[in-house]
Formats: C-alpha cells, sequence, structure tokens
C-alpha cells in the first residue's frame, strides 16, 4: 500500500491485517480528527517499525501488538490497541485498547473517554480534540448542538428548546459549516472537547 505524507499534518498509523476494518477506521478518524493525517498499514513490516517515530499515535490490532509486543510496550503512550471485545480490552494490562466492535456512537464515545483518562493519569495521548476556537457560536446554536450530540431528532429537540422544526435545521446546517466538520461524530468530538457537553451525557 502506498503512503503519501503531507508535511505539515501530525500522522497517526493504523496497523490492521483486515483491510476494510483499516478503510473504515481511516475513513471515521479522518472525519472525526480532521487536522491528522491516516495512515494504513496491513502488516507489523509493512509499518516499518524502524521509522515509526514519524506517527504521533499507533492504532494497532491486538494479534500484532501482542506478536510484537517488546516494540509496542516500549512505545506504550503511542500506542491504542484495536479489540474484538472488551473482556480483551480488560486483559491488555498498561495498554490504552478499542472495542471495535461497536456502534460508531460508542466508538467516538470511547475514543473520548480514552483521552480523558490519559489526561487524567498524566499520560500524554496525542490530542484528538480541536483547538479551542472563536468561531462565535451563539448560545442557541450550543443549545441545539448540545441536544444533538445527545441523540435526540429535529422534532424533540424543537420540543425541548420552545422552537421550531425549521430553526432547528437552520441551526444544525449553522452549525456544521461554522465548525467545517460533515457528521454528528465529528460534532460530538467537538463539543465534548471544547466543554460544550459532559461526555457522560451522550
Amino acid at each position: 500500500m502506498t503512503h503519501i505524507s503531507h508535511p505539515t499534518r501530525p500522522q497517526i498509523a493504523v496497523i490492521e491485517p483486515n483491510v476494510l476494518a483499516a478503510i473504515g477506521l481511516k475513513n471515521l478518524l479522518q472525519e472525526v480528527i480532521p487536522f491528522m493525517e491516516v495512515n494504513i498499514f496491513n502488516s507489523f513490516a509493512e509499518f516499518e517499525p524502524d521509522k515509526a517515530d514519524r506517527f504521533v499515535h499507533y492504532f494497532a490490532h491486538v494479534s500484532i501488538v501482542l506478536t510484537n509486543r517488546e516494540f509496542f510496550t516500549a512505545h506504550r503512550h503511542k500506542t491504542i490497541v484495536l479489540t474484538n471485545s472488551i473482556e480483551a480490552s480488560t486483559s491488555l494490562g498498561k495498554f490504552f485498547s478499542l472495542c471495535t466492535h461497536v456502534s460508531e456512537k460508542e466508538f467516538i464515545k470511547s475514543l473520548l473517554v480514552l483521552e480523558q483518562s490519559a489526561h487524567a493519569h498524566g499520560r500524554n495521548l496525542p490530542s484528538v480534540s480541536w483547538e479551542k476556537t472563536n468561531r462565535c457560536l451563539s448560545e442557541r446554536e450550543v443549545e441545539v448542538m448540545a441536544q444533538i450530540v445527545k441523540g435526540y431528532l429535529n422534532k424533540e429537540i424543537a420540543d425541548h428548546l420552545n422552537i421550531s422544526i425549521t430553526t432547528v435545521i437552520t441551526h444544525r446546517k449553522n452549525l456544521m459549516e461554522k465548525l467545517h466538520v460533515k457528521s454528528i461524530s465529528a460534532l460530538t468530538i467537538y463539543a465534548v472537547m471544547n466543554g460544550y457537553v459532559d461526555i457522560n451525557t451522550i
């Protein structure tokens, strides 16, 4: 697989033998972490461990981590292990891990919990957040954003905020345009990482 690096963007490595899973994770990560460049590797050898320092993060399948445990243990602060079950995640000791057999919403929530847990324990997970932005969201846009992120439908948001459905749709459109996001997942990342929504409420 050919990798073309953009010299000014932080890079993430996805090391996953399942091609479709790797492509899906790459697309998801690029959507929710737009300032990162994601590179796919289908084996540890292809990953070229001697050049691994150029990556700020390794999302690696559990089988690859276990087979090359010495390398990943030495780079534990950069490694996120991709597992197929929550049970497997709990058996990986000091590694950060993510279960991939969940919905997109659950995966995004797990990614945010992981980042916040690392920060709380003084461990340096490369940031998955946007920097604080001055995009001038209105108070009403913030209220609508919080409702969207919590999973409410347009009619429910309109009822909760006592506004029309048309107004809700207009606010949704404005939010996406102002924040340059294209999905609810990306909006969720932004809202949580900028303190607009408590992760425990989504």
